[in-house]
């Protein structure tokens, strides 16, 4: 496992400091609230979507959705979304037109979904992966950039059509 510096991580710390939104169900509420305290002591400007209590009975939409449209309006250049699996925070977050989530677990994914697919909200299970690996895939995701390569433009060029197809 990588183990980053909470303090001076380069995305949260650079010239233009990156606005990035949380959300999460009560799946995902503590690991929440964990990476809410890690990522503010490392500099980075986040906005929490909530949820902002435990409560058994919320619907990860009501959290997630919110945070998709602020990202697709540019109000928002990240984000990061929880809940048990990380399953459901994902499928929520694609509905938005703009918004490309993936499920992440490993290093690679984290990197990767940025660099190759421009994936803009990283999605976490907090019952599948403990606190310390999900801060490192955090800042892993934080700090990797879109490669722009023709062949990764293409692909979103393709799937971009499809988005504006179905709004």
């Amino acid at each position: 496992m990588i183990r980053l510096p909470q303090q001076g991580c380069p995305a949260c710390l650079s010239g233009s400091t990156p606005r990035v939104g949380i959300a999460a169900d009560h799946g995902g509420f503590a690991l929440k609230t964990e990476l809410v305290r890690s990522l503010r002591a490392c500099g980075c400007e986040l906005l929490d979507f909530g949820a902002h209590q435990l409560d058994p009975a919320d619907d990860y939409p009501d959290f997630v959705l919110p945070m998709a449209r602020a990202i697709a309006a540019g109000q928002l250049l990240r984000g990061i979304a929880l809940c048990g699996s990380g399953v459901g925070v994902s499928i929520a977050a694609n509905k938005i037109a703009g918004v490309r989530a993936g499920l992440i677990h490993d290093v690679f994914s984290a990197h990767q979904g940025v660099e190759d697919d421009d994936m803009n909200v990283a999605c976490l299970g907090a019952t599948v992966i403990g606190n310390g690996l999900a801060l490192d895939l955090v800042h892993v995701f934080l700090n990797a950039r879109f490669s722009g390569a023709p062949r990764h433009q293409r692909r979103l060029a393709k799937l971009r059509a499809v988005e504006f197809q179905n709004t």
